[in-house]
């Protein structure tokens, strides 16, 4: 009943008297959760005539869609424009205490019925659902893309009159998950070194911030005087920002302990002759898991920043085969070569780092430096404490 009520309610819309319809951009400030920590983007449009008051959503999935969390990770789940009352809308971030601002769109009353008739054909079933792409496709790239299709060439971006950020597409990301230490690891250890280009003023618009900006420079054209695509701008929700701070548990530290504790096992085993290999086999073991996941995340997705994803250059999935090779009292002589390249793969990561063709997450350093430590150790004492098979 509630569907058929939105479907009966859209297809009047545009029938409406253009002068009576208010059409809006709402901008919503990120939430405390990951899924929430980029903001948010939506269409409002209110019938001011009959008090008819919906927000048209593109950032919406289906959970009990087969298989959502294969889908999520390859990059084959489809989103959805949802739409919902405004009241409906703002009561979650009431709730959840996250601003909202909105910004009136000075539209010509032929303009509103096209923008009007487009949503309601996206709403349509066969229409309503996408492919997401978090950079190139998403809540607030939609909305941007839907105004470019309405308004043609009369849409002029200005964005030559943005103060240049020159952040690339990880600086962007890194700004709004800093706090989430584990979260911008992970973002860091999955996305691939296409995230290093320096983002265009039109690509930084996939965060909603930057693209509540872009609107506030955008101008209307050829339909008269030239006029700002926003006639007017207000807070609907207006909270004092959060004060968000590291947690205590946290990779930063974790690690560097992590580091302390396979130095001083490593100086141990110098001066006393062992080896220590139990440390070395979860070591390499849980490298390789990772490297396995980075790999699939390559070659088995269809996100396009996942692709070319350096971190393989340590986290390999081929440590796995090592630490079974380190379980057994002898060694074959390809355990040693294979040292010798993952110590070379290590350094090379670091090269990679520093030549800024990938950056890696911050916390990573004492794992390299553990990668390196170990690599170098076995490489040069394991013949002596293992017989080394043809």
């Amino acid at each position: 009943m509630f569907s058929l009520i939105f479907l009966l309610t859209l297809s009047t819309l545009s029938l409406v008297q253009a002068q009576d319809l208010r059409i809006s951009l709402l901008t919503c400030d990120p939430g405390e959760e990951l899924y929430s920590a980029f903001g948010h983007s939506a269409i409002r449009v209110l019938d001011r005539q009959s008090g008819r008051d919906m927000v048209f959503n593109y950032g919406t999935f289906n959970f009990d869609t087969p298989n959502f969390y294969g889908k999520f990770a390859t990059g084959r789940l489809d989103y959805i424009l949802a739409v919902s009352t405004f009241d409906r809308f703002l009561a979650e971030y009431q709730y959840h205490q996250r601003s909202v601002r909105e910004q009136v769109l000075d539209l010509n009353e032929d303009q509103k019925i096209q923008l009007v008739r487009f949503l309601e054909n996206n709403y349509k079933p066969e229409n309503r659902a996408y492919r997401y792409d978090f950079f190139y496709d998403n809540c607030a790239t939609r909305i941007r893309d839907a105004m470019e299709k309405v308004l043609g060439e009369q849409l002029i971006w200005k964005d030559e009159a943005q103060v240049p950020v020159e952040k690339t597409f990880r600086d962007l990301i890194d700004e709004q998950v800093f706090y989430m230490p584990w979260a911008d690891l992970g973002i860091d250890l999955a996305l691939g070194s296409r995230l290093e280009s320096d983002a265009s003023p039109r690509e930084e618009q996939f965060l909603p911030k930057y693209m509540e900006q872009a609107f506030a420079r955008a101008e209307i054209e050829g339909d008269g005087p030239t006029r700002p695509l926003v006639s007017e701008s207000k807070a609907i929700l207006d909270f004092a920002p959060k004060v968000n701070s590291m947690p205590t548990v946290n990779p930063y530290w974790i690690f560097w302990v992590i580091f302390i504790a396979f130095a001083v096992l490593t100086f141990v085993g110098f001066r006393k002759k062992k080896l220590f290999l139990g440390i070395d086999i979860t070591f390499f073991s849980l490298l390789g898991i990772v490297g396995l996941v980075m790999a699939f995340l390559w070659f088995g997705s269809e996100i396009r920043s996942t692709k070319w994803n350096w971190n393989l250059l340590w986290a390999f999935p081929g440590h796995l085969v090592l630490a079974i090779a380190l379980l057994k009292k002898q060694i074959r002589s390809w355990v040693t070569k294979y040292l010798l390249a993952a110590l070379i793969m290590a350094d090379a990561a670091v090269v990679f780092w520093i030549m800024g063709w990938q950056s890696f997450h911050p916390s990573l350093i004492p794992l390299l430096l553990i990668l390196i430590l170990r690599t170098n150790y076995l490489y040069y004492n394991l013949p002596k404490f293992r017989q080394v098979l043809p």
